[in-house]
């Protein structure tokens, strides 16, 4: 191989970096620490006017959040349930559900787009460095945790700019006001309606098998009728509603049987009206023994003696079902004389 062939060698530096021999120093620490870069102060730091610009819009994103918490709540109020509008480019929405989702996303964002413009305009951007320190931190980093909060306090101007304090507590106190409104969103307020029934004075009972009204000598002793008030139909787009409450189950007994005084002046010659709902989770009742006169609800075994005002004599059921006074009117047919005296159904005294 000829020299021409030889490459030549590559002068590399030398492990001691000799800067004598043409060597290439090697710094002690490769991964030098550049520190943080000079601050540059912004415009509010040192314009005031700008500051007070700043201010302003902090205070009007805070203001608009308590309108808008306004508006939610308004909403409840002016729009029903079930009006429809047009929307572009939406198309047709809920105005409820529109007006409400609008009014309170416009509330949080105005929140924190004021949180955030306060931090980034008018409250101190100066970094701070702090060293590493153990999970448990001594008691002068604790004081020094607690000073640095009393200087960020003192540095955000929270006590300087009362606008800016004022409508931020302002919005943040409103903003909770929309949750209480959404309990709204539970359920229209019961009022009286658990306490009453279809069931008033010269209703006729009306045989859900025969859609016709109900004679005495219609119902048998040992047989089991079911019957709902006057003027209830199926076709009425609140009849599962007012069922479950007027829904009547009605036997005939012989009045030397019936051991409860009340029941027996209730009753018609032996037939006694009471409530078909179970008083525990509010089942209709079905079953029925001529024997004994008990009835059986058929989802927890509750069972009440209707010959001793349906007492519970076993089951999870808190309390008697109630009984309907009944009579019956110049054309021979059984009426209601009002309603019942107590609400039917189950868990009454923990819902009203």
């Amino acid at each position: 191989m000829s020299s021409q062939e030889i490459p030549e060698e590559k002068h590399l530096p030398s492990e001691q970096g000799d800067a004598h021999h043409g060597g290439v120093t090697v710094a002690d620490d490769p991964f030098a620490d550049p520190g943080l870069p000079v601050h540059k102060p912004r415009i509010q730091d040192i314009d005031e006017r700008a500051a007070k610009r700043s201010e302003r819009t902090v205070a009007m994103l805070f203001t608009l959040s308590m309108l808008a918490t306004i508006g939610f709540i308004a909403s409840y109020v002016i729009f029903p349930v079930d009006k429809i509008v047009y929307i572009f480019p939406i198309g047709k929405v809920s105005a409820l559900n529109f007006s409400l989702g609008m009014t309170l996303g416009v509330a949080l964002f105005c929140i924190g787009a004021g949180a955030v413009h306060w931090a980034r305009t008018l409250m101190s951007d100066v970094e701070v460095a702090a060293e590493r320190h153990e999970i448990a931190a001594p008691p002068e980093v604790k004081a020094q945790v607690l000073q640095d909060f009393a200087d960020g306090a003192n540095e955000s101007g929270i006590g300087r700019r009362p606008l800016i304090r004022n409508t931020m507590l302002g919005a943040m106190a409103m903003v909770p006001l929309a949750g209480v409104m959404l309990l709204r969103d539970l359920g229209p307020l019961p009022e009286e309606k658990l306490r009453k029934t279809l069931w008033a004075k010269g209703k006729l009972l009306i045989n859900d098998n025969t859609n016709e009204p109900l004679r005495p000598e219609d119902v048998l002793v040992g047989s089991l009728t079911f019957a709902r008030p006057e003027g209830l139909e199926e076709e009425q787009h609140d009849f599962q509603v007012q069922i479950a409450k007027a829904a009547l189950m009605i036997v005939r007994i012989q009045p030397d049987d019936i051991k409860d005084k009340k029941e027996l002046e209730w009753s018609h010659d032996g037939i006694v009206a009471y409530s078909k709902i179970c008083t525990h989770v509010g089942c209709p009742i079905s079953l029925y023994e001529q024997q004994t006169h008990h009835v059986l609800c058929p989802c927890h075994q509750s069972t009440f003696d209707l010959s001793d005002g349906a007492r519970v004599i076993f089951g999870p059921a808190g309390h008697a079902l109630p009984q309907l006074r009944i009579g019956v009117n110049d054309e021979g047919f059984l009426e209601a004389l009002g309603d019942f005296e107590e609400p039917v159904g189950p868990a009454f005294w923990e819902r009203g």
